[in-house]
């Protein structure tokens, strides 16, 4: 059995793909391009580079899977692209590959790129992520898992974005979102928690309730950063993973708080 390929479709030779996949009219798939089961490429479709994709990821016309970096220190090399499984890149979003051999671009599984949404180099991107209409990510962000990118928002290189975060429509960020919390505004601001999230990720409302704390001794309270981050090291708020997820990335933050 051979892949369902449309006869207008380009399919370089060396490309590897998995007899379920299904490649639309006028597509095009590089030679250095892997799919894996029931992956489908619709019409007009681009995936080229050095890229590998899981099983049941839907490309959906005019997307632009691997296409050469635009950062301006590359010098040639077909850096990596890594997409798990059952991800959606609606209309016109562009994944771009590593700068150089030795790194990678990661996406997870189960996410969802509305149209003209963009992943630059060296990003990675965690599992059930939702990204907006038109939601960008420079070079080096890191997204954890469950986050929602609202529509028009850019977020600057190296920046980190929580699990279970939801960054607002329209907003620059330009500095570190901590988990489950709700950030928007030009530069985006840590607003409160992100109640709806957590409450839809099977969080309790003790764990909310905790989450709020945490959001009012970092941001509300007369402290700085700093001096929050020790008063969460010393118990402040008792001892729980979700607090120990926030000291860690405040810990691994180069950037700084939103």
């Amino acid at each position: 059995m051979r892949a369902s390929i449309h006869p207008t479709a380009i399919v370089e030779e060396g490309a590897q793909l998995d007899a379920s996949v299904e490649i639309g009219a006028f597509a095009y798939i590089g030679p250095r391009v892997v799919l894996g089961a029931n992956c489908r490429v619709h019409h007009h479709a681009s995936v080229e580079g050095n890229t590998v994709m899981g099983e049941g990821n839907e490309i959906f016309p005019y997307a632009y899977i691997g296409g050469r970096t635009q950062d301006k220190k590359w010098t040639g090399d077909e850096g990596p692209i890594r997409i798990g499984d059952r991800n959606i890149f609606r209309e016109f979003t562009t994944v771009h590959p590593a700068t150089f051999a030795t790194e990678y671009t990661r996406i997870g599984s189960d996410n969802l790129f509305c149209s003209y949404s963009h992943v630059g180099h060296e990003s990675h991107v965690g599992d059930r992520v939702v990204f907006s209409n038109n939601a960008t990510l420079g070079g080096h962000v890191e997204v954890g898992d469950r986050v929602v990118i609202g529509g028009l928002t850019a977020v600057h290189q190296f920046c980190k974005i929580g699990a279970g975060a939801m960054v607002g429509g329209c907003c620059k960020v330009v500095q570190d979102v901590l988990p489950n919390m709700l950030a928007e505004g030009y530069p985006a601001t840590h607003r409160t928690v992100n109640k709806v999230g957590m409450q839809r990720s099977g969080f309790s409302e003790e764990q909310i309730r905790l989450s709020r704390r945490i959001y009012k001794l970092i941001f509300r309270s007369k402290l700085n950063h700093g001096q929050a981050l020790e008063k969460l090291r010393a118990g402040e708020l008792g001892s729980d993973p979700l607090i120990d997820e926030v000291i860690a990335f405040i810990e691994s933050s180069h950037r700084g708080l939103a």
